[in-house]
């Protein structure tokens, strides 16, 4: 008996410092929490991508990510993410919509996490498009280890690696393609 209490110990305290580790993983300088430049004032192209702690006791340890773009002169954003509860409204857990990209995401502010202004966001706009109508897992969610929001992300990242984005460790299931289906490596 001693043996398991033991062991439900070390477990607690495995747990206790993965949360810790993963608590300092998602802030990437010099972003952090913020706030999208309002359309109407900011002319220019803009990606942006973002992240927010999951609902409950599991944003400890992983986040939800996606993708927001404005093309040069457009008057809002199109947002790209995946969401499980989707398929039940459509053929597809990809989403894709015109609205804030900083909404907060199971009340947990949304952070950036990467972002690209200018003449090099407006040149991958549409190849981010392409890579969003291409996902190949578009009827599949699975929470953890993926396909999710953050294997969604990825391939994005795959096929558009001139994006340069690299998802912080509460990004569970971004590397699950790689691990699942190694002809995607690239």
């Amino acid at each position: 008996m001693k043996k398991l209490a033991y062991g439900f110990l070390l477990m607690i305290g495995l747990f206790g410092a993965s949360a810790w580790v993963a608590s300092w993983a998602i802030e990437p300088q010099p972003f952090g929490e913020a706030r999208a430049p309002d359309p109407a004032q900011y002319r220019d192209a803009i990606i942006q991508v973002y992240g927010g702690d999951v609902w409950g006791f599991r944003g400890n340890f992983a986040i939800h990510t996606w993708i927001a773009t404005k093309a040069r002169g457009a008057t809002d954003y199109r947002v790209y993410e995946v969401v499980s509860w989707n398929l039940r409204r459509s053929d597809s857990v990809v989403r894709i919509s015109n609205r804030d990209p900083d909404r907060p995401w199971a009340r947990s502010p949304a952070i950036l996490l990467h972002e690209l202004r200018g003449d090099e966001a407006e040149a991958l706009i549409d190849r981010i498009h392409e890579a969003a109508l291409s996902y190949p897992f578009h009827r599949e969610y699975t929470m953890w280890p993926g396909p999710n929001s953050n294997s969604f992300t990825a391939w994005v990242a795959l096929e558009v690696p001139e994006l340069k984005l690299e998802l912080p460790f509460k990004a569970i299931g971004q590397s699950w393609m790689k691990s699942e289906y190694p002809a995607l490596r690239k």
